[in-house]
């Protein structure tokens, strides 16, 4: 079971995230969404990081939401659904050049690819591994640089979705 708002903030998840790199993406001069991170778009010394910072903040807020209100998915996975917002809005909170920022931005990656993993369901196990798959991916684009920022993109754009697949795919929702 589902609560409705917990539905509400899964939806607004993505929009939040995808919507804010794609707006400081147009607003910030010279930025290659190909190279460049996510992070740079929130970076202290970036044209326009209060749009990042805030797509950040309201996806980790959108997360922990989410997780309170997946009330059939198992509480493993939903307190790690919802430290892995924690995370991802510390992200918003420790920028570049911050010395936390990675440390931060990798138990973020980290949580939020593995939460789908101790949900119990075949589909969630099957997106765990693709998740970790893409994180894995990553973390060889941050190598060689070249294809950062879309390796980047694909992998936070499908752990912003899946907390909906999760809250939209429950078979009851909780009623008031």
């Amino acid at each position: 079971m589902t609560a409705p708002w917990a539905r509400v903030s899964s939806a607004l998840a993505p929009v939040a995230l995808i919507g804010g790199w794609t707006i400081a993406a147009a607003r910030t001069a010279d930025f290659n969404s190909v190279r460049d991170t996510i992070s740079a778009l929130a970076a202290i010394n970036a044209d326009e990081r209060w749009i990042m910072t805030t797509g950040l903040a309201i996806t980790g807020i959108c997360h922990i939401v989410t997780a309170t209100g997946l009330r059939s998915t198992p509480v493993s996975a939903r307190v790690v659904l919802a430290v892995g917002g924690v995370a991802t809005a510390a992200v918003a909170v420790f920028p570049q050049p911050s010395e936390t920022h990675a440390p931060v931005a990798a138990a973020a990656f980290g949580l939020m690819s593995v939460w789908p993993l101790l949900a119990g369901t075949r589909r969630s196990r099957i997106a765990g591994l693709i998740l970790l798959t893409l994180l894995a991916a990553f973390g060889l684009s941050l190598r060689a640089e070249r294809w950062v920022g879309l390796s980047e993109r694909v992998l936070a754009a499908a752990q912003s979705l899946w907390p909906a697949v999760v809250a939209f795919h429950t078979p009851r929702t909780l009623s008031r």
